[in-house]
C-alpha cells in the first residue's frame, strides 16, 4: 500500500509541474562543476552569483539594522557614514524588535508608505500603502494572486508566449489553465491585440473563462519594452473582457536604449482617466531583485493593488497572514530601494557612481550579446531593450532536428546541452518558455562581467559554428521564421 509521499500518490499537480529555469539544463551542469568543469550560469538572472558587486549604502545600513548593538559603539562613526546610521536607527523604529521580530503580514507600515512615496513620484498619482503588501520577492506575491484568482481548470490565466515559467508552473500547481497569447518576434517582441481575441476565443471554446492576463515588461526572456500606445490597447481591452491585468514589472530599471523608456501600467491607466482608471483592477510587481540592485538572495518584494474592492483586499490579507510576516530584512532592503540617498546626502554620490557603472556596463553588455549572436551562423536576436536576457532564435538543422529526436530531447535542449557541454555555459532552452511551433530559442542572461563577455561570446561563436558544419548541408543564410 502506497505511503502519503510516496511518488504514487503525490498531487498531480505537483507532478505537471515545470521550471526550466533550474531543470534538466541546471542540473547537468550542476553535476559538470561537481566534476571540475568552469559552469558559466547564464540561466538565472542571479547578478551576485555572477561578480556583479551589492551597492555599498543599502547593505551598511541593513548591516546595522542586523546587529544593532554597532550603533552603540562609539566608533561606529568611523566605520559607517552619517547618513547610513541615520537610516538604520529610522528602519528599527520602525519595527516591534528589530529584524528577529515579526512585521504586520502585509509588511512593516513605514516601509509601504515609502513605497507609495516612490510610486507616486514615478506616476504622478497617489497611492495608498493600506493597498501594497510586500513579499518574500516579487515570485511570492504573483503567488497569492494567482491563488487568489484560480478556483480551477476552468478558470483561465492569459500569459505571454515566450513567458517566465513562474507564471505555467504556479498555474499548473494550482490547477488552472494556461491561456497562450504569442508575442510578435518579427515585430520586436510586439504584442499584437488580434492574437489576445484568438487567445479569448479558443479558450471560451474549450469552456474556459479568462479570468487575469499578465504582462511582463520590460520583457522577460524576450527583453521589449512596451509602448503607451501598447499598454493602452492591453488596457482597454482588460476592461471590454473584465480582467485583471497583472504588470510583471519587476526589469523596471533595466531599461538599455532611450527610445522607449519604461511606463508603469498603473500611470498609463491613471492618464486614461474615468471611467477607465476607475474600472480596470490591476496588480503591479516590482522587487529588490532585479535593476542595478540585484538582491536576489535578500527576497524583497512588493505588489499594489489598484481598483480592487475592500472586501477581496481583506481575503488576499487573510492569506498573507498565514505566513506571518514577509522577512524583514528584504522588506529593509526595499525602503532603501525606492528611498535611496538623495543629493546633498553623504552616501549619494558614491551610490550614484555605483549604481549608473552598473548600469551603463549592462547597456554595454546588451549590445556586445546582441552584436554577438547576430554574428554567428543561423542565429537571429532582436536587441536586448530591457529586463537582463537575450533570447535569440536558433535555426537548427533538419540533421539536428533528427538527432535530437534520437536522443530522446527537445531539438532546442539538444543544442543547448551540447553547447554546455563544449563551452560550460549553461543556458535555457527557448521551450520552458514557450515558443511557435518548429521555431527554436534559447535564453541567456546578459549578466556575465563586461570584460568576460566577448571571450564569452566568442565561446559561443565557436561551438555554433561547428554544431552546425556538423549538422548542416546547406551553405545558405538564415532568415527568421
Amino acid at each position: 500500500m502506497s505511503k502519503g509521499l510516496d511518488y504514487e500518490t503525490l498531487n498531480e499537480n505537483v507532478k505537471k509541474c515545470q521550471y526550466a529555469v533550474r531543470g534538466e539544463l541546471y542540473l547537468r551542469a550542476s553535476e559538470l562543476q561537481k566534476e571540475g568543469k568552469k559552469i558559466i550560469f547564464t540561466n538565472v538572472g542571479n547578478p551576485h552569483a555572477l561578480g556583479q558587486k551589492p551597492l555599498t549604502f543599502p547593505r551598511q545600513v541593513v548591516a546595522l539594522c542586523q546587529a544593532p548593538f554597532l550603533l552603540d559603539d562609539p566608533n561606529v562613526g568611523l566605520v559607517f557614514p552619517a547618513d547610513a546610521i541615520a537610516r538604520a536607527k529610522h528602519y528599527l523604529s520602525l519595527t516591534s524588535g528589530g529584524l528577529g521580530a515579526y512585521s504586520d503580514s502585509r509588511g512593516l507600515p513605514g516601509v509601504r508608505k515609502e513605497i507609495a512615496e516612490f510610486i507616486a513620484r514615478r506616476d504622478g498619482y497617489p497611492s495608498d500603502p493600506e493597498l501594497i503588501f510586500l513579499t518574500d520577492g516579487a515570485s511570492k506575491g504573483v503567488m497569492q494572486i494567482l491563488n487568489a484568482v484560480i478556483g480551477g481548470q476552468s478558470d483561465g490565466i492569459l500569459v505571454p508566449v515566450p513567458q517566465y515559467p513562474l507564471y505555467s508552473a504556479t498555474i499548473s500547481l494550482l490547477g488552472g489553465s494556461l491561456v497562450p497569447y504569442y508575442l510578435e518576434e518579427t515585430a520586436n517582441w510586439g504584442l499584437d491585440i488580434t492574437n489576445l481575441r484568438d487567445a479569448i476565443r479558443q479558450a471560451t471554446f474549450k469552456g474556459i473563462k479568462v479570468r487575469a492576463m499578465v504582462i511582463i515588461n520590460p520583457g522577460n526572456p524576450t527583453g521589449q519594452c512596451l509602448s503607451v500606445a501598447n499598454l493602452q490597447e492591453i488596457v482597454n481591452f482588460c476592461i471590454k473582457e473584465k480582467l485583471v491585468l497583472l504588470a510583471d514589472e519587476v526589469y523596471q530599471q533595466n531599461i538599455y536604449q532611450d527610445e522607449r523608456p519604461f511606463i508603469s501600467a498603473r500611470k498609463v491607466l491613471m492618464d486614461m482617466g474615468p471611467p477607465m482608471s476607475k474600472d480596470l483592477q490591476l496588480v503591479s510587481f516590482h522587487t529588490v531583485s532585479k535593476g542595478y540592485w540585484g538582491e536576489c538572495g535578500q527576497r524583497g518584494g512588493y505588489f499594489e493593488m489598484t481598483n480592487i474592492p475592500q472586501q477581496s483586499v481583506d481575503e488576499i490579507y487573510k492569506i498573507a497572514s498565514i505566513a506571518l510576516s514577509p522577512n524583514v530584512p528584504g522588506q529593509i532592503f526595499l525602503g532603501l530601494m525606492v528611498n535611496p540617498p538623495k543629493p546633498g546626502d553623504i552616501s549619494y554620490l558614491k551610490y550614484e557612481q555605483e549604481s549608473k557603472g552598473i548600469l551603463e556596463s549592462l547597456r554595454k553588455r546588451a549590445r556586445i550579446m546582441t552584436d554577438g549572436f547576430n554574428s554567428c551562423r543561423n542565429v537571429v536576436c532582436n536587441f536586448t531593450e530591457g529586463a537582463m536576457y537575450s533570447f535569440p532564435q536558433i535555426c537548427l538543422p533538419p540533421k539536428a532536428i533528427e538527432a535530437a529526436k534520437k536522443a530522446g530531447k527537445h531539438p532546442d535542449v539538444f543544442y543547448c546541452l551540447k553547447l554546455l557541454e563544449a563551452t560550460g555555459i549553461s543556458t535555457v532552452p527557448g521551450s520552458g518558455f514557450g515558443q511557435k511551433e518548429g521555431v527554436f530559442h534559447m535564453r541567456t542572461t546578459i549578466l556575465p562581467a563586461e570584460e568576460e563577455m566577448p571571450a564569452i561570446m566568442e565561446s559561443f561563436k565557436m561551438f555554433n559554428d561547428a554544431f552546425m558544419e556538423q549538422y548542416d548541408d546547406q551553405r545558405a543564410g538564415y532568415s527568421r521564421m
